[in-house]
């Protein structure tokens, strides 16, 4: 897929328009997919009743986390509900979860949830650029999930990388069994994690 340039620059130049030095969630997915990397579909609700049928929409389980600009670890407040199967599940789920966020992250401002497909198996990588003083612009790799913040297991390589460099770097991880398949589990795919790291 071809990398849309113009996408990824509306959504930096909106954030920048705002004030924002950070992308909200739904701003951040818009340009991962203007790069051409697949995500699961998502929508902002802004209410018990429309993360219901949000929902519906995208087709139950679903995931919802909270938006706002002021909580990163959304986990940490209460901000993310995993499997959620129905409507009546969804319109709880909301109504906790701003209870929850709320109580723990008083002075956050709450816009909504977002909602998104359950997304089952599989293995769980971060992906992400920095930009150091010296160097430039750093691609990371690692296992993702609690795996990134409990192990650190995670490398880098200055941009831009060739596909020889993103192979290096997924043999670069202490995690590289895992990647490869363990105990009857499926490897992850190697040719997409390439693709994704490269875009």
């Amino acid at each position: 897929l071809p990398v849309d340039h113009d996408r990824a620059a509306q959504v930096i130049a909106r954030a920048r328009a705002a004030g924002r030095a950070h992308l909200e969630q739904s701003e951040a997915l818009e340009l991962v997919a203007s790069y051409g990397i697949p995500t699961a579909p998502a929508r902002i609700a802004r209410s018990a009743t429309e993360s219901a049928s949000v929902g519906s929409e995208l087709g139950f389980p679903v995931v919802m986390k909270v938006v706002s600009p002021d909580i990163d670890h959304k986990s940490d407040v209460g901000g993310v509900t995993l499997g959620i199967e129905d409507e009546d599940a969804a319109r709880a789920a909301y109504d906790g979860m701003m209870r929850e966020v709320g109580g723990r992250a008083p002075n956050a401002r709450l816009e909504g949830v977002l909602v998104q497909p359950m997304v089952r198996g599989g293995l769980e990588t971060i992906v992400g650029v920095s930009h150091d003083r010296l160097f430039g612009p750093l691609v990371m790799f690692g296992l993702g999930g609690i795996y990134v913040e409990a192990l650190r297991d995670v490398v880098f390589r200055v941009a831009p990388i060739s596909a020889l460099d993103a192979q290096d770097m997924l043999d670069g991880i202490r995690g590289t069994p895992i990647l490869a398949g363990m105990r009857g589990r499926a490897g992850a795919d190697r040719g997409a994690l390439v693709d994704v790291l490269r875009r």
